[in-house]
């Protein structure tokens, strides 16, 4: 079986974020039950594919809000409501249909496409329907607008925000609809998609690389708790917005915590301990040098790969109950709380009695659960497969 795993960025080997790594896990998956899979689509600038052989790329972009310049996202914003598209969407249409259609055919004879999270599926919806397909909901997305209206700063930013929302929700009910089979991240936006059934959608376990996490021996504890996130990213500052503000605050002054990754800004802390440290050259030494992590996770759907991340690494750490989302099994040096007085008090007990344990079993119910969810979707896709050419 030949599938087209259309994606808004194509992976470039670098695994930078929660969606290129859940992106690698899924591809892996698919290849591992057997199929043949061909990536079309963008390229970050200066960063090539990392499998050219079997990725077709449309040309180089940037579609991250906070790189652009006003005049960009007045463009963007302008573009989107002219052609009735959401502004993630909207981002994409840097090429013409004529352009995709063109890549299609270079990638060769195909059995099913694969779309990838709902950003380019809704800049090239039309152009992906005439073969079935499989939709692969990262998050539910028009919630995660809804959240992103309630706690934007500026009426602007609300106002478009429910814009995405409403548009989001038309083309997600769309794509679930024409899809032969949707996999979620989290069991909970099964229901949320209208896909509850076991004949219409499953969970993808995830896993944050090809291979188990090695330990580079004994931990060297530098800091007492650590996050490393895309914090630029609205549901992601959502989280630290409530750490920083309602969790921090009940921390001893010598409690020291390390925030790493792009920072919007406007972003600051009173708290003394609390230092930002921008990009880091090694995310997984950076979390084993502190004590505990802290899974600050309060919108948004989907899965919170760091939090699979710190489970698979064996690593203590303080959770918020939306940072366990699609997360069956959660490992006893785990604490789960949403209270930010309760979340400060578990926090500074861990890094106390810093207790860490074997995260192996954790992955491989995670690998074995992904596979058996991977072949039941490529099971209904190669039904009708069969059926179309009966």
């Amino acid at each position: 079986m030949h599938l087209l795993f259309a994606t808004s960025i194509v992976p470039d080997g670098a695994l930078a974020s929660g969606y290129e790594i859940a992106n690698a896990a899924i591809i892996a998956a698919l290849r591992r039950a057997g199929a043949r899979v061909t990536v079309i689509g963008f390229t970050w600038p200066g960063k090539p594919a990392a499998d050219p052989e079997n990725t077709v790329v449309l040309g180089a972009i940037d579609v991250r809000t906070d790189n652009a310049s006003s005049l960009q996202k007045l463009a963007w914003v302008g573009k989107a409501l002219l052609s009735g598209l959401t502004f993630a969407s909207v981002k994409l249409r840097a090429v013409p249909d004529g352009a995709v259609l063109a890549a299609i055919e270079r990638a060769g004879p195909v059995d099913g496409y694969v779309l990838n999270s709902v950003q380019f599926a809704g800049a090239f919806e039309k152009l992906f329907t005439e073969r079935p397909s499989i939709f692969v909901a990262h998050n539910v997305e028009h919630l995660s607008a809804q959240e992103n209206a309630t706690a934007a700063s500026s009426i602007f930013q609300r106002l478009l925000f429910r814009r995405e929302a409403r548009l989001l929700k038309t083309v997600e009910e769309r794509l679930c609809r024409q899809a032969r089979f949707v996999f979620t991240l989290a069991e909970e936006d099964r229901a949320a998609l209208g896909v509850a059934s076991d004949d219409r959608s499953a969970v993808l376990p995830l896993v944050t690389g090809a291979q188990a996490p090695t330990p580079k021996g004994p931990r060297r504890i530098d800091c007492d708790a650590a996050l490393i996130g895309t914090w630029t990213w609205q549901p992601n500052r959502i989280g630290l917005d409530w750490f920083l503000e309602k969790v921090v605050p009940h921390l001893r002054a010598g409690f020291r915590i390390r925030v790493a990754g792009s920072m919007p800004s406007g972003v600051t802390s009173k708290h003394p301990g609390v230092e930002f440290v921008g990009r880091v050259p090694d995310a997984q030494a950076f979390v084993r040098s502190a004590a505990v992590i802290p899974l600050i996770s309060t919108a948004g759907s989907g899965v919170q790969l760091k939090t699979i991340e710190t489970f698979e690494l064996g690593l203590p750490s303080v959770a918020t109950s939306r940072s366990l989302r699609g997360i069956d099994h959660r490992p006893s040096n785990c604490v789960v709380t949403d209270d930010p007085a309760a979340f400060a008090r578990a926090l500074e007990a861990a890094a106390a009695d810093i207790r860490d344990v074997d995260g192996s079993a954790f992955r491989r119910s995670q690998v074995k659960a992904l596979d058996a969810a991977i072949r039941l979707g490529l099971e209904k896709l190669g039904s009708v497969r069969q059926e179309a050419f009966a």
